[in-house]
Order: C-alpha cells, then sequence, then structure tokens
C-alpha cells in the first residue's frame, strides 16, 4: 500500500518541521496543508521534505484535513494518516496504527489518547468526554477518543470520506461518515505530549462549547 501523511497546519513554524521529518520514516509521502499561515510553516514544511498546499487564507481544520485527503486521492494513494502540527502525537505509533488497520481488516483507526497511562490535563479529559457524548448522540456510536487528530483511513475510507465541517467539529463529522458508511473502526492506545505550546495551540474550552453547538445545530439540518 502506498501511504501519505497529512498534516494540516496553521502558523506551525516552530514544530511543523520536526513533525514531517519523524512522519517521513513510515510513509512514502507527507503532505502539509498550510491553512493560511502569516508565518513560515510552508517554508519548513518544504524544507523538512513535505509536500505543500497552500489555502490562501485560514479555512479551519477540517477544511485543511479535506484538501489534504482529495490531494492523497489524486496522487494515488491507498491510506492516509492524519496527524497534528503541534508535536502532540508521536509518530513513532503510526506503524501500531498501519498495523491494526490491516490485521483487524479496519476501514478507519483512531488513535486513543487515554488508553495509555499520559499526563492529560483535566480540562481535555473534560473536553473530551463532551465531544464523545455529543458524538454519540449524532452517530450512535461510542467510541473512547472522538476528537482525536491522529488517525488512519483505509482504503475505503478514502474513497468514500467527503466532510464539509471546516472546524474542530469535523472530528465527529467523520464519526457521522463512519455510521453512514459502515465503516469498521478500531481504537488503538496512543502517546500522546502535553506541553504548554500544544495547550496554548488547541482548542479553548469556550471554543469547543462553540464547536459542540455547531455540530448540534448541523446533525439536525443534515
Amino acid at each position: 500500500m502506498r501511504i501519505a501523511a497529512i498534516i494540516p497546519a496553521y502558523n506551525e513554524a516552530q514544530r511543523v518541521g520536526s513533525v514531517v521529518l519523524s512522519a517521513k520514516k513510515f510513509v512514502d509521502q507527507v503532505i502539509v496543508v498550510n491553512d493560511g499561515s502569516a508565518d513560515e510553516t510552508p517554508l519548513v514544511a518544504a524544507r523538512a521534505g513535505a509536500l505543500v498546499i497552500s489555502h490562501r487564507k485560514n479555512c479551519g481544520a477540517g477544511a485543511a484535513t479535506m484538501t489534504g485527503i482529495e490531494a492523497a486521492r489524486r496522487l494515488g494513494f491507498d491510506a492516509v494518516i492524519t496527524l497534528d502540527a503541534d508535536g502532540q502525537h508521536d509518530s513513532a505509533d503510526i506503524p501500531r496504527l498501519l498495523e491494526m488497520l490491516h490485521s483487524k481488516k479496519a476501514d478507519l483507526v483512531i488513535a486513543n489518547r487515554f488508553g495509555q497511562k499520559n499526563v492529560i490535563p483535566l480540562v481535555r479529559r473534560l473536553a473530551n468526554g463532551i465531544g464523545n457524548f455529543l458524538t454519540f448522540m449524532v452517530t450512535g456510536l461510542w467510541l473512547p477518543d472522538t476528537q482525536c487528530g491522529f488517525k488512519v483511513f483505509g482504503p475505503r475510507s478514502l474513497r468514500q470520506v467527503q466532510l464539509k465541517m471546516p472546524g474542530f467539529e469535523f472530528c465527529t463529522e467523520i464519526i457521522r461518515e463512519a455510521s453512514q458508511y459502515h465503516w469498521k473502526i478500531v481504537s488503538v492506545p496512543s502517546k500522546v505530549v502535553y506541553s504548554e505550546y500544544t495547550l496554548a495551540k488547541g482548542q479553548s474550552f469556550a471554543n469547543g462549547l462553540r464547536t459542540a453547538a455547531k455540530i448540534l445545530v448541523r446533525s439536525f439540518l443534515r
């Protein structure tokens, strides 16, 4: 299988280079979607060896992820891995996620940050719990870490996924796609590293509530 890593990135010049370099060890191509960054994110990513696709303006994590998925399709990749640009995910977990894709015949593999002894701030645990509950309400599927950006899309899900939600609510939309198309989902415990930098770059609790509201509203409008 030809595998690409997709990294949505917005003003991540400090970290994206090291993320690209670590991911390159395990995939055939790294695609960085520069989501309207005002810093040197695209330059740093390209120097590290990534194929860089740029949005002229900031469109959101969901839109950037879909841009990367569409690029992977056009380039003929069989599977894609998505991971965050801030370095919170450990690329060394990629082989284990891919192994589960094959051994479990999964369509979607989702890293589970809560399946290991990771040090996760309470506010993140609460936010994730809310996200899991809302995802269950919308999709009927209960999963331990629906909001994690570290995922593997197998051939079937890569072919079928079509994200419409541009912001962080796309994580729930992916699970809704999985429910609609009856994908087989496997969760895999993974390492996560939170720092002052990653906590500052992630969603605030207020943004999380706004995301939750969007998920509920759009689920009724669908």
